[in-house]
């Protein structure tokens, strides 16, 4: 039996069946849903040849691929500053130190439960930041609060007696950290990471509203100048699948690094010849002898 289905049986003929037929009722409706939006554009002439020339533009271009190149830029800093907070405040929260323990741990829920727009707002209207250092600072602390809690939670989901035996070896903290905990816990910390930085690539979007150029507000500013109605529904139609494209490229980095993880490494023996013929007789008659 494999590991896969040794705490569960096998579907039957009838659960198979079944399975199937929910597949196809899930299929209809999803299939329905997505005529009826195609429908209501086609009734509002959503795809007249009028209301998308102006993406021929190459000015409209240019303002999308600096609008997306922005967004990539803000999200890759703050991704990186996040993991490096959370990476920090976690250590923190895992020491034995009392005090720092606290001080990590209030730190964390300070910024996990504060609105990462209000944080946003605070930075820029207060601080008088600029519009990118105050979204990057916002997605920093809100996501790097949250991603601390996913490390001390991946790092304490691993066994307590491997760190005990890498102590027992003379192993320090630090050492059994880098080298025991952290590397078992990657793999289940993996999909939780995903999830939250692409919630920070998501989160990006808020910067329209302290007027930083990314994605959406290029968007915003293309439907406000053009002259027919609905004008945004474009818009919409072109920035969804780039957004959609950005989260999947992500789900699919999560899969192919776990993927790589699974994969242990294989250690090659070298062939041992086999035993020449009555060696093990006149071995046996020494050991008697």
């Amino acid at each position: 039996m494999s590991t896969g289905t040794v705490l569960y049986d096998l579907p039957g003929p009838r659960t198979r069946r079944r399975h199937r037929y929910y597949g196809l009722a899930a299929t209809l409706v999803l299939l329905a849903l997505a005529g009826g939006i195609l429908y209501l554009l086609f009734r509002t002439d959503q795809f007249t040849a009028a209301k998308w020339n102006p993406f021929t533009y190459v000015g409209i271009q240019k303002l999308l691929l600096t609008g997306l190149a922005n967004t990539l830029r803000a999200f890759g800093l703050a991704a990186v500053l996040a993991l490096a907070l959370g990476g920090m405040l976690a250590a923190g929260r895992l020491s034995v130190h009392r005090a720092l323990r606290w001080s990590c741990a209030v730190l964390v829920e300070f910024f996990r439960a504060m609105p990462v727009l209000v944080m946003i707002f605070f930075i820029y209207v207060a601080l008088r930041a600029e519009p990118f250092v105050a979204l990057v600072s916002g997605l920093t602390l809100y996501n790097g609060s949250v991603l601390a809690e996913v490390f001390r939670s991946g790092v304490n989901s691993v066994e307590h007696g491997q760190g005990e035996a890498a102590y027992a070896l003379g192993m320090r903290k630090t050492q059994v950290m880098v080298h025991v905990l952290a590397p078992q816990a990657v793999r289940a910390m993996l999909p939780a990471i995903i999830s939250q930085l692409v919630v920070a690539l998501k989160d990006t979007s808020l910067g329209y509203l302290i007027t930083y150029e990314e994605f959406l507000h290029a968007g915003k500013l293309i439907a406000a100048n053009l002259d027919y109605d609905l004008p945004f529904i474009p818009v919409v139609v072109i920035i969804s699948p780039v957004y959609i494209g950005l989260c999947m490229l992500l789900s699919w980095l999560a899969t192919w690094v776990a993927r790589r993880q699974r994969r242990n490494p294989k250690v090659e023996t070298d062939e041992v010849a086999a035993p020449e013929p009555g060696l093990l007789q006149q071995e046996d008659h020494r050991a008697h002898g």
